[in-house]
């Protein structure tokens, strides 16, 4: 039992890689980067074609092969994940497969650890079907796979799940178990994100209600099951907490007893990224309003202030504070024992001086 989850953030820039890194350094953790469909074709570029799924295939290899360059230099261990992938997307899925193929050739690794399929609209003999062949293959180079299981409200990344029946919120032990059943005799290589009210986006207080210890009855139904072959922790599944922003960190807690290893965190952690901008605009809103001319002369030059490396510090220092709230609701500071993080040394800003952002 590790006791602890690992936060999984949506990145759509180098400059968000960045703040990750920097938060589990400074929080000596690991972290989860992941890359939506349409977060990797940013990633890739907007003005770059997409037919085929090809820029989103090279913006998430893109973003894997930064990833690997600097973790290494920030120390920290990394997980490279990839978020939603419904059935039509597969063809997106299936490039970075090939991708992670033709890098264990070379370095005996895939160049992902793991991928989601999300096939929870589908029924579930499909989605299991589906999940099987991945997970066979897949599981050949070390490549992890996630499930889901049940329907995550709300809206993220173009897909709208706000209008589906509270049901569908909520996972049944009996669909857990059968997950298990048909993926457990391929591979131990997966995880389920199971629904127990889970919901993108934030709301305000009231409505949301999740329920993990469906998470709970699921573990001791299928432990029931398996007898004297259950774990000792019977704790059989390893499973993903969705939609993780706003939620109560008496709920997240709670989770991970029972048995959640990662939860997904994006709606928050655009917000912080977004904040820290919208604080370096007004702290410094009359020296951004045009090339020259602030209230220190008419004269006076603005170029360090709008320097876009500034603004973007701005948003990695508020994404980097936010992560830290994250990592200690999961209960995963300090547990990589590399000691406390110095402050990074010749450091240079905008024409070798940067504000105090």
């Amino acid at each position: 039992v590790v006791g602890y989850a690992i936060p999984a953030v949506n990145c759509v820039s180098s400059s968000g890689i960045n703040a990750c890194l920097e938060a589990a350094k400074r929080n000596d953790a690991p972290i989860i980067i992941q890359f939506s469909s349409g977060g990797s074709q940013f990633y890739a570029g907007k003005g770059l074609d997409n037919t085929d799924f090809k820029a989103a295939i090279a913006g998430a290899v893109s973003g894997a092969f930064h990833v690997r360059t600097l973790a290494e230099q920030y120390g920290v261990p990394v997980i490279l994940h990839t978020d939603h992938c419904a059935k039509k997307l597969l063809p997106w899925i299936d490039g970075l497969i090939l991708a992670s193929e033709r890098y264990y050739e070379s370095h005996g690794e895939p160049l992902f650890s793991s991928h989601m399929i999300d096939l929870s609209e589908e029924p579930l003999e499909e989605n299991l079907d589906i999940c099987k062949d991945y997970l066979e293959r897949m599981s050949k180079i070390g490549l992890l796979l996630e499930m889901e299981l049940g329907i995550t409200g709300g809206e993220e990344d173009g897909v709208d799940n706000s209008d589906v029946p509270l049901e569908d919120l909520y996972s049944k032990p009996e669909e857990i178990n059968q997950v298990y059943d048909e993926l457990s005799p391929i591979s131990d290589m997966y995880t389920i994100a199971a629904a127990f009210g889970n919901v993108h986006g934030v709301y305000s207080p009231g409505n949301v209600k999740l329920e993990p210890k469906i998470l709970s009855k699921a573990q001791a139904y299928i432990s029931e099951k398996l007898g004297d072959e259950a774990p000792e922790d019977k704790k059989p599944v390893s499973f993903v907490f969705h939609g993780g922003s706003g939620s109560d960190v008496s709920d997240i807690q709670e989770s991970i007893g029972y048995g959640v290893i990662k939860m997904n965190i994006d709606t928050d952690t655009q917000w912080s990224y977004w904040e820290g901008i919208k604080g370096f605009e007004a702290k410094y809103h009359d020296y951004l309003q045009t090339q020259i001319g602030n209230p220190d002369g008419a004269d006076k030059p603005n170029k360090k202030y709008y320097d876009p490396r500034e603004l973007m510090r701005a948003a990695e220092i508020s994404t980097v504070e936010r992560l830290e709230q994250s990592f200690a609701d999961l209960k995963c500071q300090n547990i990589l024992g590399c000691g406390e993080s110095s402050p990074a040394q010749n450091v240079l800003g905008p024409r070798r001086g940067g504000l105090p952002v």
